[in-house]
C-alpha cells in the first residue's frame, strides 16, 4: 500500500492513503541502520498491521525529487510565502531572510501579502515594486474577503507547496478558504495523536485536490541565516545580478566601495532601497559572524 507522510512526531509517522485515510506509523529499524530519516512529504510504501486501528509500518521511502532542510519536507515543487500588507505590518527583513533560504535550496518562490482589503493602492503598488523586479510573483489577496485566491488556487494545481509565514498574517484563515474541510481533517488527526492543532510546531500536509498538497508548517518570528557567509549574500539577492558588471572592483561587497553597480541602481531606483539596506544589516551580521 502506497500513502504520502502528512505529519511527524515522536517517531510516529502519519501516513494518508487516497480513499482509504490516515495510518499511524512507525518506519522500520532498517531506515535507523542506513541514517535516512521519513521526512513530511514522502511517498512511502507501508504495510498494515491493523486495519481496524488504521496502524502500520513504513517499510520503503520512495525516490524523493527534493527535500527542503528548513523546513524538514520532502518532495516541494515551490514555496507560497505568506505576509500581510498591514496589520501586522510587513516585516521586511525577516521576507528577505526567507526568499535568502529558498534561493539557497533552488527553490521556486511566490509572495503573497494577504489583508488586500484594508491596504491602500499606494501600499500595494511600493510592495510589487520592490519584489517583481527582484523576479518573484507577487500576489495580493484578502482571505476574508475571498479575494485573489482563483490565481492562488491555480497556482497551486498539481503541486505541492510549503507555505510560510509570521504568525497573525492569515494562514489559517487561507488554508480553510482553500481546503474548507482542512479543520475537519486536521481536528482527525490531532484526535488521533492526541494533539491541538495550535499545540505542535511540526509541518503538515493538507490535500487540496487530486495531486494538489499545501504543506502548512509552523508559524516563525525569526530566520537564522548564519550557513551562508557575508561574500556569497549577495548572490542570494537576484535583482544584483545584472548590475554586479558596473562595479570597479572584483568582489565588491556593495558597502563602502566607491563605484558600485548595486548602490547606483539603489539611487536610480532600479533596485529597492528596503531590499538593499536589508542587504547591508544582513552583511553586517554575517560579518561578526564567528566561523571555525
Amino acid at each position: 500500500m502506497q500513502g504520502k507522510i502528512i505529519k511527524g512526531i515522536a517517531g510516529f509517522y502519519y501516513v494518508h492513503v487516497s480513499g482509504q485515510g490516515v495510518y499511524e506509523c512507525k518506519a522500520k529499524g532498517i531506515f535507523r541502520k542506513e541514517h535516512v530519516k521519513p521526512l513530511v512529504g514522502d511517498d512511502v510504501e507501508l504495510e498494515v498491521l491493523n486495519d481496524q486501528e488504521m496502524l502500520g509500518n513504513i517499510h520503503r521511502i520512495l525516490p524523493r525529487k527534493s527535500a527542503l532542510l528548513r523546513p524538514a519536507v520532502a518532495n516541494v515543487d515551490q514555496a507560497l510565502i505568506l505576509f500581510a500588507i498591514v496589520k501586522p505590518d510587513p516585516n521586511f527583513n525577516l521576507l528577505d531572510r526567507f526568499l535568502i533560504r529558498m534561493e539557497r535550496q533552488n527553490l521556486p518562490t511566490i509572495i503573497c501579502f494577504n489583508k488586500q482589503d484594508i491596504a491602500t493602492p499606494e501600499e500595494k503598488e511600493s510592495l510589487r515594486k520592490a519584489y517583481e523586479t527582484c523576479g518573484y510573483q507577487v500576489l495580493f489577496i484578502s482571505a476574508l474577503e475571498n479575494e485573489g485566491l482563483e490565481r492562488v488556487r491555480r497556482l497551486l494545481q498539481g503541486k505541492t507547496t510549503t507555505l510560510a509565514g509570521p504568525s497573525g498574517v492569515g494562514k489559517s484563515s487561507l488554508i480553510n478558504r482553500l481546503s474548507p474541510s482542512a479543520n475537519m481533517e486536521t481536528g482527525a488527526i490531532s484526535e488521533k495523536i492526541e494533539r491541538g492543532r495550535h499545540t505542535t510546531r511540526h509541518s503538515e500536509i493538507i490535500a487540496l485536490g487530486e495531486e494538489t498538497y499545501i504543506v502548512d508548517t509552523p508559524g516563525f518570528t525569526s530566520l537564522d541565516i548564519s550557513e551562508i557567509t557575508k561574500e556569497e549574500l549577495g548572490g542570494y539577492y537576484p535583482e544584483f545580478l545584472q548590475y554586479e558588471p558596473a562595479c570597479k572592483f572584483r568582489g565588491c561587497a556593495h558597502m563602502s566601495e566607491p563605484s558600485c553597480g548595486i548602490k547606483e541602481a539603489v539611487a536610480a531606483g532600479k533596485i529597492s532601497r528596503v531590499r538593499y539596506e536589508n542587504y547591508r544589516i544582513l552583511y553586517q551580521e554575517l560579518k561578526e559572524v564567528k566561523r571555525y
